[in-house]
């Protein structure tokens, strides 16, 4: 691991002006490139103390071995730079795109004699038109087999082309007057040109005049009786419709926008991206993002965007870009945009109307996409096994933890306190083992003290089932963990480690309460939120793991379930609370009967009207506690409606 010291420039070397720079390691390979408005300002940042440094730029800047840098005269070109050389370097600190080359794209090869329309992947080429990329091939062939009854053009190999035309028969689609047939002569070089011309500008959402000229036509042979080719046109017409009803109007005034979208953990980000031409969804495409430098959304997109549009070139850079979250500055990403384009891009965050709502679509698609990236990634039995075993090395256990318990606390401003305890075996969410807690012994911030209890709570149930049974479970499915009626046991047998949801204090208070129990063969750590740390009982520093290992993948999971499960109960108990104004003052009058009679009487108003005997009806009220109520609300002041506490909605008496 080198010193960042021991290649930090002098001070005055680096320029106060914009630039791009390159950290590379003692193998003069380039690790990292990055830009900025000003140079000396963004390196000084990374040569500070390492404990201030995020542990990813820490780890980057102490695998390097120098630095060196290229002034560029502005911003726009600083863009232009990085994006050239991490292309060139593939830097491994840089973002990294998965997938960005699998998308297929609907190709007419307009640089050959005789255009030829099929379907392409990878690197875009010289004299080529593209339409997509979609996200399958065979929703590319389903619209080219429609369109090729109106646009006959050439689909067939080269070899296929080369053949037909030395043995004088076109192929099959030539029979069946899907080509035009140009390899035998059928149709001029010129003429063919014309059709896929004609098909790119279909393609490209001029569909109307298409369709008027085709129905103009078909109107014409009806007139002269020629009925059969009528009835061609009119099928013709229909395929151009049906191609067209496979992209769906998203956007009523004809809009050409790229809508990108962004889904991201501390880990990972998915890209989503919808082609709109002509007011149609023309493509979708997206890829995963291993966030191995600290970056924010802004950043994310304009990385994307450098990922979409470094290569392309007029039309292909649409007028509009939408996105979740501009860059900061946003000039210099525009205007290497318009550069790109050769005119104006309009790129902003929709507020509202169409736009907002279709980008909050791709929203969800970039969601759905990371669930499902995350979960290929846990399914996969090798990888878990690969966690397991990092966890182990790193913790210094003497086996993987096949079991893995995670406990982590939820309030509100202190109150409600809730607790939650999720399970993991083999590296996957044992959902049925998940458990909650209500901590009754205290209200208020105090974090600590409801780890404490949490942890002694759940080993405390442990030691008495294993005292009961006087044995030791070795599996869950054996005798001793399920009860006489055959359910399982709440706590049938111990984890191999316990994870808390927080730093140093927490794992403290875990490992306080384990000590009290006399539990010494459950290991305990930490994992803190804002740096991604992992944290050992009485260890000063913390252990940390690398950015692109599974075994922090896994604890990461891990915590944001067991934060998942506790935010769900804690907001499931808010929702039950609902404040009933001078019933809070009545003494001995608990939180059950109070909602009682508030679900029986539906408001205060009308508890307020209600008799002594009619108070009496209500389940668990008797005369006493009724009378007591009925005074309290005789001599209140007169509240307002009921409000719920989990949305802060009044509840009318005409809405219970």
């Amino acid at each position: 691991m080198a010193d960042p010291s021991s290649y930090r420039p002098k001070p005055g070397e680096i320029p106060d002006s914009p630039g791009v720079y390159r950290f590379r390691d003692a193998h003069r390979r380039v690790i990292y490139v990055g830009k900025a408005k000003s140079l000396r300002q963004r390196l000084a940042s990374y040569f500070q103390d390492l404990s201030g440094l995020h542990p990813r730029t820490r780890t980057m800047v102490t695998t390097a071995a120098s630095v060196e840098w290229t002034v560029v005269s502005t911003e726009v070109e600083a863009l232009q730079l990085e994006y050239s050389w991490i292309k060139e370097y593939d830097p491994r600190f840089n973002v990294k795109y998965r997938d960005d080359k699998s998308y297929p794209s609907l190709a007419v090869t307009l640089n050959e004699e005789f255009p030829r329309v099929q379907v392409m992947r990878g690197p875009k080429r010289k004299g080529v038109r593209y339409f997509g990329p979609y996200a399958h091939a065979w929703a590319i062939r389903e619209t080219v087999d429609l369109l090729l009854r109106v646009f006959p053009v050439r689909t067939c190999s080269a070899g296929v082309f080369k053949r037909s035309a030395q043995v004088g028969r076109p192929c099959l689609l030539g029979y069946i007057d899907k080509c035009s047939a140009p390899c035998v002569g059928r149709i001029s070089p010129e003429d063919h040109r014309a059709l896929a011309e004609e098909f790119c500008d279909f393609m490209a959402g001029r569909t109307g005049a298409h369709l008027k000229r085709l129905e103009r036509r078909m109107r014409e042979a009806a007139e002269e009786m020629e009925y059969e080719r009528a009835a061609r046109l009119r099928d013709d017409i229909e395929a151009l419709r049906r191609a067209m009803e496979k992209n769906a109007v998203v956007l009523t005034d004809a809009t050409d926008a790229d809508l990108l979208a962004v889904a991201e953990d501390q880990l990972e980000a998915a890209v989503q991206i919808f082609h709109v031409r002509g007011g149609r969804v023309r493509g979708q495409r997206g890829w995963v993002t291993d966030k191995v430098e600290e970056i924010g959304t802004a950043e994310l997109v304009e990385h994307a965007l450098q990922q979409l549009y470094g290569e392309e070139t007029g039309d292909a850079v649409p007028r509009e870009v939408l996105v979740p979250a501009v860059p900061d500055p946003v000039e210099p990403i525009a205007q290497w945009l318009a550069g790109r384009r050769g005119s104006a891009v309009d790129l902003r965050v929709p507020q509202r109307g169409d736009k907002r709502a279709l980008l909050e679509t791709v929203g969800r698609n970039a969601q759905q996409a990371l669930a499902l990236h995350k979960t290929k990634r846990a399914s996969d039995l090798t990888t878990r096994s690969r966690a397991l075993e990092e966890i182990a090395e790193a913790l210094d256990l003497e086996a993987a933890p096949l079991r893995i318990e995670c406990f982590d606390v939820s309030h509100l401003q202190g109150e409600d306190v809730v607790a939650s305890m999720v399970v993991f075996e083999d590296g996957l969410a044992r959902k049925s083992e998940y458990r909650r807690f209500q901590i009754r012994s205290f209200a208020g911030q105090d974090d600590v003290r409801a780890m404490h209890e949490v942890v002694s709570r759940r080993f405390r149930r442990y030691l008495q089932e294993r005292q009961r049974t006087g044995e030791w479970p070795e599996a869950d499915e054996g005798p001793h963990t399920r009860d006489e009626e055959g359910r399982p046991k709440k706590f049938a047998y111990p984890p191999q480690l316990l994870v808390v949801d927080g730093g140093p204090p927490q794992v403290a208070a875990a490992r306080r309460a384990l000590d009290e129990l006399g539990v010494d063969d459950v290991a305990v750590c930490g994992l803190a939120k804002r740096l991604e740390e992992v944290w050992l009982p009485a260890e000063d520093d913390p252990v940390v793991l690398p950015r692109t290992s599974e075994g922090l993948y896994l604890l990461q999971r891990v915590r944001d379930e067991a934060h998942r499960f506790a935010i769900r109960y804690q907001r499931s108990k808010r929702g039950k609370a609902l404040r009933s104004g001078p019933l809070d003052d009545v003494r001995g009058l608990g939180e059950t009967r109070k909602q009682a009679l508030i679900k029986h009487f539906g408001s205060v108003k009308r508890l307020r009207a209600a008799t002594v005997e009619q108070l009496c009806e209500v389940p668990g009220v008797g005369r006493k506690t009724a009378e007591t109520v009925a005074a309290a609300l005789a001599g209140a002041t007169p509240a307002g409606p009921a409000v719920n506490t989990a949305t802060g909605e009044i509840v009318e008496d005409d809405d219970r």
